[in-house]
């Protein structure tokens, strides 16, 4: 069973997905966590600007969990992207497409402050250092493989936006054409 810390986060993530930063309140994500008002301000003392960035860092260890799952059983680099983004179309799926990015979504609607940017900087670039960790690994150099995760990240963002607005996956189910 997971602990109340991480079921609040996880369940105020969701909610940030759908909903950003300021759609969502604090009684929401306590009542779908099922816990008592008390337990919120244990965990997390500054309230729900705190519970955000838990919830980014969780959902950023889980994306970093999908790359991996994604790329170490690649014969090469293009399989690995396109394995990734059907695995986030099939999670963009799950959620009816009423989900954002899993960590800008919570982050760029948050406080304009340089706690949420650094923390928003700081996943990206985790998560484009993982991929093209995978792409050297897969035979890429290191100068063509920081790019081609640039590329891939950017790319995606946008596809993730688009695919939001139209409701269709399809769009991230078609991104390795147009990166690879």
């Amino acid at each position: 069973m997971k602990s109340t810390r991480t079921r609040l986060a996880i369940e105020a993530g969701y909610l940030f997905q759908q909903r950003g930063y300021h759609g969502v309140g604090i009684s929401e994500v306590l009542e779908r966590a099922g816990v008592p008002k008390g337990s919120l301000y244990h965990h997390f003392p500054n309230g729900k600007a705190d519970l955000a960035l838990a919830a980014a860092d969780i959902a950023a260890e889980e994306v970093l969990r999908i790359i991996d799952a994604s790329f170490d059983q690649a014969g090469d680099y293009t399989n690995g992207v396109t394995t990734f983004c059907y695995k986030l179309a099939k999670y963009f799926d799950i959620h009816e497409g009423k989900i954002g990015c899993p960590v800008s979504a919570t982050l760029h609607g948050g406080p304009d402050n340089a706690t949420f940017r650094d923390t928003l900087s700081r996943i990206f670039a985790q998560w484009m250092d993982r991929i093209a960790t995978h792409a050297v690994r897969l035979g890429q150099s290191p100068d063509d493989a920081e790019q081609s995760a640039k590329r891939l990240f950017l790319s995606l963002e946008g596809s993730w936006t688009l695919a939001r607005a139209r409701g269709d996956s399809n769009v991230i189910r078609q991104l390795p054409a147009l990166v690879c």
